[in-house]
């Protein structure tokens, strides 16, 4: 099966930002940030070749892939992989929704 293109919606990139952000800051350091999304960005280029390895949710087509305390949900679209959600694990889990 031929690669997919990761894209990330706008809340996802919102997400993201935070949780760098919040890294660099307390961490007085943006080196714990540029691994943890270099990690982020490796883990996806292996989902957009194999889009089926995360973990399945009760929605069709998306699913969630766990990396250190996060899970990022994304849907499986034809040419592409939407990315919908980064998800601390770490937070009340009756706070997730993931959105469509």
């Amino acid at each position: 099966m031929a690669k997919r293109e990761i894209i990330w919606t706008r809340i996802s990139e919102i997400q993201i930002q935070e949780i760098l952000e919040f890294f660099s800051k307390r961490n007085k350091s943006g080196e714990y940030s540029r691994k943890l999304y270099k990690k982020f960005k490796t883990e996806l280029k292996t989902v957009a070749k194999r889009p089926e390895l995360g973990i399945k949710t009760r929605l069709d087509q998306i699913r969630g892939l766990i990396i250190e305390d996060y899970i990022i949900f994304y849907e499986i679209l034809e040419d592409s992989i939407l990315i919908l959600k980064v998800w601390d694990c770490r937070q009340n889990p009756d706070k997730l929704s993931i959105p469509r």
